[in-house]
């Protein structure tokens, strides 16, 4: 009878941890189970990285067309 009682402490026991195993919710270590059910990450703090812009300044290429001429049309013409 004493074998008995202690092969049903030690079932219990073992029967014990694995519950607590399995207080994760089924996500595995590192991971719980969020307010809808999905698994995320144990205090991870998600950072957006920075992303630098410079500005772009277009300036037009000044045409020079001889004294008498205008630029119209992607050429110089005369007046």
């Amino acid at each position: 009878m004493k074998y008995l009682l202690a092969m049903a402490m030690v079932a219990s026991t073992v029967v014990g941890f694995s519950a607590a195993a399995n207080a994760a919710g089924g996500c595995g270590p590192g991971w719980h189970r969020g307010p809808y059910g999905a698994c995320r990450p144990n205090a991870a703090v998600y950072v957006a990285p920075r992303v630098y812009h410079r500005p772009v300044v277009v300036v037009p290429a000044r045409r020079a067309c001889p004294y008498g001429f205008v630029w119209a049309y992607g050429r110089c013409r005369p007046i």
